[in-house]
């Protein structure tokens, strides 16, 4: 248990130093959006205060700095004009993309440090436990929830 928490730990610090590098711009609720709408794609508010666990109220005010940040756009959804779609903007999608590499490159680092013959043990080990945790999406979602929940 400890060797996993010790690993949990070091996972969280290469996630959070990846959102420290964009908290001038972004606070991690807004973050969060923009990876949820990264990995979703179109979502309504409605599915974004699901995701972050908010009333729909927070959600919307979140929404709206994202909007005037450029980060997302909003449209009418073509089934119902009641609810509007949001998805990412082109700086939205960059944003989220270099928080992502930043956490690619410091994994990266760490991997090369574990010798050749262990590599493979390793992230076979890695990739159960993931499958285990329920965490289906390889694009960082995990990780954000981990450093910001």
């Amino acid at each position: 248990m400890d060797a996993l928490l010790k690993s949990a730990n070091a996972l969280m610090g290469i996630a959070a130093r990846s959102v420290i590098q964009v908290e001038d711009r972004v606070t991690s609720p807004q973050l969060r959006v923009l990876v949820f709408l990264a990995a979703e794609g179109t979502q309504n508010l409605g599915a974004i205060a699901e995701e972050l666990r908010v009333h729909p109220s927070n959600a919307t005010r979140t929404c709206d700095k994202l909007l005037k940040a450029d980060l997302i756009t909003r449209s009418e959804d073509p089934a119902d004009r009641r609810f509007v779609q949001l998805d990412l903007a082109p700086a939205g999608r960059e944003l989220v993309e270099s928080v992502l590499a930043s956490r690619r490159k410091a994994l990266s680092e760490v991997l090369d440090r574990i010798p050749d013959d262990a590599r493979a043990v390793v992230l076979e080990g890695f990739s159960t436990f993931a499958d285990a945790a329920g965490a289906s999406h390889a694009d960082g979602r995990f990780l954000l929830h981990l450093s910001t929940s």
